[in-house]
C-alpha cells in the first residue's frame, strides 16, 4: 500500500467486552494486515484478565496505540471531562477515521470529530450502534431521551454502519429514517474459527457464555435449565462462562435453587475453551443485534439454542423453525430437553457450518467497512 492510500483509523467505544470488543480486534487486525495505521480509545475502567491478555495480543496491530481512560456506561455531568481528556487524545493521533462502536463511543467520537473539523483535520465520522441504545424501550422516558440524542446526533454523523437488518430496521423505527448515509455490514469469522471444536470426555449437557447481565438472559437459562433437571432422571450438568454485572445475583439463583453441584460458574475464557466443555451451547437472550457467540458456536460445529430475537434470525435464515420464543423459560425448557442425546444434532451443526462460512466471514467484514470509509 503506498502512502497517499494509508489511513489513519482510531476505533472508538466504551467497554472492551463482548460483541463489540471482538468486533473492533477483527477489524483492527485486517486493517492493519492491509496496511492501515490503526489505535484504539476506550474505558479504563472495564474488562478483567481475559480482555487484557486480548488487548496484549492486539498491541503489535496498534501502530497509533492503545488508549484508556475512565468512561462511565451511564450519562453524567463528568462526560464533560471526559470528553475534554479523549479530545486531548485524538486530536495528537489525527486520524482520517473516527470509527465510533456503542451509543456512549458513539457520543464521544462523533462530538470530538465535529470539533476537530474546526481545525485543519477533517476526519469522517462512522457509527456503529451494535444494538446499544435501540433496544430501550420507546415508550419509555430513558428510550424518549436516548432516541432524541441519537436523531441530534446524526447530524455530525458522516455514515451509519449496521451489523444487521433488525438494527438498521430497529432504527429507523426507533429513531428515524437515516439522513445520513448507511452501509450494512455483517460481523464475520476467522477462517481457523470454523474448525470442529470437539468436546471434554467429561462434557457437561449445556453451556452459557457471554455477559453476565439480565439482557443477555442467564436467568432464563438457570429457571429452564431447574425445571428440566425436576422432569428428567438423568443428573444434568452445566457451566455458566462469563463476567458482568449482575453475575452474584446468578450465583444466588443457583444456591437458592439447591444446583450449586449442577451449575458451575467461570470468568471469562475464550468462546472456543468452553465450547469444548459441554454439548450444547445455549443463547437465551432478550436483546441482540448480531451475535458473535451465536456465529462461533455454529461455526465450531457446536448444536445451538438460541432466541428468536435481534439478527439471530438472519443467521438461521434457513432454519427460523429451531429458534425459541425469547423470555420465555418454559420454551427454553422445552428446546433443551428435545436436545438432549439427539444424534441428529451434530449432522445438522456440520452442515449449518458450512452454509455459514460463505456469508460471515472476517475479510468480506473488512472489505465492506473498508468502502464504507472510502464512500464517506
Amino acid at each position: 500500500m503506498d502512502e497517499s492510500s494509508k489511513l489513519r483509523i482510531v476505533h472508538c467505544f466504551r467497554s472492551p467486552v463482548g460483541g463489540i470488543f471482538r468486533h473492533v480486534r477483527d477489524l483492527v487486525e485486517s486493517q492493519n494486515a492491509n496496511g492501515h495505521d490503526v489505535g484504539i480509545l476506550c474505558d479504563s475502567t472495564t474488562g478483567g484478565a481475559h480482555e487484557e491478555k486480548l488487548f496484549e495480543v492486539l498491541r503489535p496491530s496498534l501502530n497509533l496505540g492503545l488508549h484508556r481512560i475512565p468512561m462511565r456506561r451511564a450519562i453524567t455531568p463528568g462526560d464533560l471531562l471526559v470528553l475534554y481528556k479523549a479530545y486531548q487524545k485524538l486530536k495528537k493521533l489525527n486520524p482520517d477515521i473516527l470509527h465510533a462502536h456503542g451509543s456512549k463511543g458513539g457520543a464521544y467520537a462523533r462530538i470530538i470529530g465535529a470539533f476537530m473539523r474546526r481545525s485543519s483535520n477533517r476526519p469522517a465520522r462512522l457509527y456503529c450502534p451494535h444494538g446499544g441504545s435501540i433496544h430501550y424501550d420507546s415508550a419509555s422516558l430513558k428510550g424518549k431521551l436516548f432516541f432524541f440524542l441519537e436523531r441530534s446526533l446524526e447530524f455530525i454523523t458522516d455514515r451509519l454502519i449496521f451489523v444487521s437488518k433488525y438494527e438498521r430496521d430497529g432504527y429507523a423505527g426507533k429513531v428515524g429514517v437515516p439522513r445520513c448515509p448507511t452501509s450494512l455490514v455483517y460481523n464475520g469469522l476467522q477462517d481457523d474459527e470454523f474448525d470442529a471444536v470437539g468436546e471434554h470426555v467429561d462434557a457437561a449437557d449445556f453451556l452459557y457464555i457471554g455477559m453476565m447481565r439480565d439482557l443477555k438472559g442467564p436467568d432464563l437459562f438457570i429457571d429452564a435449565f431447574a425445571a428440566l433437571a425436576n422432569k428428567t432422571n438423568k443428573m444434568l450438568t452445566a457451566h455458566m462462562v462469563g463476567d458482568g454485572p449482575d453475575k452474584e445475583k446468578y450465583v444466588r439463583q443457583v444456591a437458592d435453587l439447591n444446583l450449586s453441584e449442577a451449575i458451575t460458574f467461570h470468568d471469562a475464557m475464550p468462546a472456543r475453551t468452553a465450547f469444548a466443555m459441554a454439548r450444547t451451547v445455549i443463547v437465551p437472550s432478550r436483546a441482540e443485534s448480531m451475535p458473535y457467540i451465536v456465529l462461533e458456536a455454529i461455526a465450531a460445529q457446536k448444536p445451538i439454542i438460541a432466541s428468536r430475537v435481534g439478527g439471530i434470525p438472519e443467521i438461521f435464515a434457513e432454519e427460523p423453525d429451531l429458534l425459541v420464543e425469547p423470555d420465555n423459560a418454559k420454551a427454553l425448557e422445552t428446546a433443551m430437553a428435545n436436545s438432549l442425546d439427539d444424534p441428529k444434532l451434530i449432522n445438522l451443526a456440520r452442515a449449518r457450518a458450512k452454509t455459514l462460512k460463505n456469508r460471515f466471514s472476517v475479510e468480506v467484514m473488512a472489505r465492506d467497512v473498508e468502502a464504507a470509509y472510502l464512500a464517506g
